[in-house]
C-alpha cells in the first residue's frame, strides 16, 4: 500500500484471474480505477519505475552538486578578493 500525494492509496496485490493466472493488480482507492497486469508486464512497469526514479535521483545529485561546487567557488572568490581599503 502506498499513499499518494492526493491523499489517496495506490494498494498493490497478487489476484488470481478466472482462468487460474496470476495477476498483479494495481488499485487506486477505489475498485473503479484497477489495473490488472501479468507477472511480466508487472515486472516491466517496476524496471521502469526503478529507472525513472534512478533518472530523477541522478538529475537531483546533479543539481545539488552542482549548487555546491557553485556555492564553493562564490565562497572562494569571495575570500580572495583584495580589498584596496586594507592595503598600505
Amino acid at each position: 500500500m502506498i499513499e499518494m500525494e492526493s491523499g489517496k492509496v495506490l494498494d498493490i496485490k497478487l489476484k488470481e484471474d478466472a482462468q487460474g493466472r496470476d495477476r498483479v493488480v494495481l488499485t487506486l482507492e477505489s475498485q473503479a480505477y484497477a489495473l490488472s497486469l501479468t507477472p511480466h508486464q508487472a515486472r516491466v512497469l517496476a524496471t521502469e519505475l526503478i529507472m525513472a526514479v534512478n533518472r530523477a535521483e541522478v538529475r537531483n545529485n546533479l543539481k545539488h552538486s552542482h549548487n555546491m561546487v557553485r556555492d564553493s567557488q562564490s565562497a572562494e572568490h569571495k575570500h580572495n578578493r583584495f580589498n584596496p581599503a586594507f592595503a598600505k
